[in-house]
């Protein structure tokens, strides 16, 4: 009677059933392989949208290898004698969470400034306003707005003066009027993939 080998069962798996994960991310590893291989003159699109899906995807992306890593760290504790703690990522001092921010924190008020041009809405201070931003850090995001730890939102109204208070005095010009947040609130609505979005409205 033939011997049933250990690998047999194994075997019986079909190869082709991958995981969906890597599936579904094989267009973005071969987005950062062609990154990585010409990261001087790897061209950037124009399209504002497709450059925040291109950091969705790899932001996506990275947090799937987390998982994957931990996933590999759990399995290899199983069967063992010996307690095995999954390290998770080390946390950000409050420096380094503060740094991360400010970057945040100068990119929004900076896009908000491009975004206050002069409109006929400017005079009944109605003109509307959006920034869209990528955060995949929730303790950054946090800070960024003074929360005190991450957000347990998904979306919040913030008055104008406390979204300065975190962010930074927001001012633009044009026509030799000097523009303003006219909104009595700001909305601020944050998502677990990181993206985030500011809104509101600005006139003279």
């Amino acid at each position: 009677m033939p011997v049933k080998r250990a690998n047999d069962e194994n075997a019986a798996v079909p190869a082709a059933k991958k995981s969906r994960g890597a599936v579904t991310h094989t267009a973005t590893a071969a987005m950062v392989d062609s990154i990585l291989a010409n990261p001087k003159s790897y061209p950037v699109s124009d399209n504002e949208e497709v450059v925040r899906k291109s950091l969705v995807d790899l932001a996506s992306y990275a947090r799937f290898l987390e998982q994957k890593l931990a996933e590999s760290a759990l399995g290899s504790a199983v069967g063992s004698s010996k307690a095995v703690v999954v390290a998770k990522p080390a946390a950000k001092s409050p420096a380094e969470l503060e740094e991360a921010a400010e970057k945040l924190r100068k990119a929004a008020v900076s896009g908000i400034k491009k975004q206050m041009s002069w409109k006929p809405s400017c005079k009944a201070g109605s003109a509307k306003w959006s920034y869209d931003g990528i955060c995949t850090d929730p303790e950054v995001f946090g800070a960024l707005l003074g929360l005190g730890g991450p957000p347990t939102f998904k979306m919040k109204k913030f008055t104008a003066q406390e979204f300065q208070n975190a962010i930074g005095h927001i001012q633009g010009s044009a026509r030799y009027s000097t523009l303003y947040i006219t909104s009595k609130d700001v909305t601020v609505r944050w998502s677990d993939t990181g993206e985030f979005k500011f809104s509101g409205t600005y006139g003279s």
